[in-house]
Parts: C-alpha cells; sequence; structure tokens
C-alpha cells in the first residue's frame, strides 16, 4: 500500500529529528511527489522545501538548492510570504554552501526584507546573522557590526547578551 503525502512529511520529519537525514530526504521527496501527483502545489513546495533542509544537512548542497528553487514564487503567488521567506532563506542557504557569497546575501536581504515586512523580527534576526557570518567569512568586518546590530536590533525580546551585544556594537561604531 502507498503511504499518503501526509504520512511520507511526518515520517520526514521524525527522521530528520533524529538525525537520519537520509531517510528523511527519500521521505520528503516521495512527499513532495506524491502531492504534486495531487496538484497540491503548496504542500509540494512545503515539502520540497523540507527536503531542501535536509539535504542541505546532509552536505548535499546544490541538490537542496534544486529542490528549494522556485518554490518561493508558489508561495508568493498564494500570498504566503512567511513560507515564501523561508524558500528563499533555503536557497540563500545552499547558495552560501556552494561558495555563491554575493547570491547568498542577495537572497538572505530578500528573506530578512519579507520577515520584517510580516513582523517575525525573531526569523529576521536569524536570517540577518547568516549574512553576518557571510560577511565576516569574507573580511568585511565594518558590515558584520552593521548587520549584527541590525539583527540584534530585529529581536522582539531581546535577551540579555543581545542587549550588551547591541550596546557593545553602538560603541564600536
Amino acid at each position: 500500500m502507498k503511504k499518503t503525502a501526509l504520512a511520507l512529511s511526518e515520517e520526514g520529519k521524525k527522521s530528520f529529528e533524529k538525525g537520519d537525514f537520509e531517510k528523511a530526504i527519500q521521505s520528503f521527496s516521495d512527499a513532495a511527489k506524491n502531492y504534486a501527483e495531487e496538484e497540491n502545489l503548496l504542500n509540494a513546495a512545503e515539502e520540497r522545501n523540507n527536503l531542501s533542509v535536509a539535504l542541505l544537512q546532509a552536505e548535499r548542497a546544490e541538490e537542496a538548492l534544486k529542490a528549494a528553487e522556485g518554490t518561493d514564487t508558489i508561495f508568493a503567488e498564494a500570498g504566503d510570504k512567511l513560507k515564501q521567506a523561508m524558500a528563499i532563506g533555503n536557497q540563500a542557504a545552499a547558495l552560501d554552501e556552494l561558495g555563491d557569497l554575493d547570491k547568498a546575501i542577495a537572497l538572505y536581504q530578500q528573506s530578512a526584507s519579507l520577515f520584517a515586512e510580516i513582523g517575525e523580527g525573531n526569523y529576521q534576526e536569524t536570517v540577518l546573522k547568516s549574512i553576518a557570518a557571510i560577511e565576516f567569512r569574507s573580511g568585511k568586518l565594518q558590515n558584520t557590526a552593521q548587520t549584527m546590530l541590525a539583527s540584534v536590533s530585529a529581536a522582539k525580546k531581546p535577551n540579555l547578551f543581545q542587549r550588551f551585544l547591541k550596546f557593545i556594537l553602538r560603541i564600536g561604531r
């Protein structure tokens, strides 16, 4: 008996949580195919993004990029800016792993803007930290400080460390 897309998705999530990325990859891939066969494009796109994250964990960045490509457009057409921003962030993460840092930063910035637009400061903070990490690795220390300050400012409820970091970064400017 063929498993349902929903059952495959749940199986993939459980495998991912256990660190069994290869099994998660297979489950998410099968779930995406099943949803596509059902013409459920939104859920198929969601599974492709889950697949992308699992592929990144398995150090298969090129496949991760291919899995996530185009899903942001599907979410945009559906008016789901949260999933659109996540999909763009997944593509950026894959590009970062592939060493295409300029494209990764551009997509991360697009993702961060969408998160800001919908009031998702914690997600925005995470994406801005990813940009800062690329800038730091690239030796762009001034940019890194500015991006880190922006990331801390994006946090809705900054913790003590974030408030301290914000204070230090402001002094450094």
